[in-house]
Parts: structure tokens; sequence; C-alpha cells
């Protein structure tokens, strides 16, 4: 299988319509062609954030959920987003570590968030019961 980035059968495509193109398919439930048109698109810096947050999405969808945490790692990695899509990528990051039992990870990310903006979704809610959880797990240990 070629390597995506290095892809120039279609050299004359930009990235950005790459991304649009990952959109597409994301919505046609294509989750490796969009995750592949992502990667294309996330080679141009002003993308890279939100075609990274994409293909963490589409990993999630399809249930490679440590893919996903790895793509919106790099998400956050990339060139800083606005305020709102940090907490917004930090969120299904949190969400995703979650669902893997991650917890100290999870609680991590969530603290962002709160810190950003104390009211954003659900996420006082999940750092309690998170926290809550957290000493039991801690006891098991011993």
């Amino acid at each position: 299988m070629s390597d995506p980035i290095k892809d120039v059968s279609e050299p004359e495509v930009s990235p950005a319509e790459r991304y649009e193109r990952g959109l597409a398919l994301k919505k046609a439930g294509l989750y490796k062609a969009a995750i592949d048109q992502f990667a294309l698109a996330a080679v141009e810096v002003t993308l890279a954030l939100k075609a990274y947050a994409q293909m963490g999405l589409c990993y999630k969808l399809s249930g490679c959920y440590e893919d996903a945490v790895t793509a919106f790692q790099q998400a956050l990695k990339a060139t800083p987003g606005s305020s709102k899509e940090t907490v917004q990528i930090l969120y299904v990051l949190g969400r995703t570590l979650e669902s893997l039992g991650r917890v100290a990870e999870t609680l991590e990310a969530y603290r962002w968030i709160r810190r950003e903006d104390a009211a954003y979704r659900d996420v006082a809610e999940r750092i309690e019961q998170l926290s809550a959880r957290r000493p039991t797990a801690a006891t098991k240990k011993s």
C-alpha cells in the first residue's frame, strides 16, 4: 500500500480540496478513504488541526480508539487553534480515553476543558464520576 502523503496521482488536488473530499467520504461512512484524504490535507499547516481532528473522528467511528487518540493528540499539537476548537478536540479525546478506561488521562483532558470553559457540556459531571471511581482503582493496586 502506498503512503498517502506521497500520493502524486493527483498532484493538482489542493490540501483544501482533499479536506473537503474527506468530509464527503466521512459523511458517506467511507472512513478509511476519508482518513487517507485528511492525511493528505494535513500537510497544509492551516488545515492540520482540523484534518487530524477529522481523522480522529473517523477512527473513533470505525472503532479504532487507540488510533483516534493518536490523531486527536496530533490535532492538539498542530498549529494552535481557537480555544473553542481546542476544547472540542479535548472533549472527544477525553471521551475516547474514557471508553478505553484510561482514567488519569481522561481526567487530565476534562480538567483542561474545565479551566477553559467550566460549563462545557457534561464535563463537570464526568470529572466527578471519574474522580469517584479512581480511589477504587488505586485500592486494587494495593
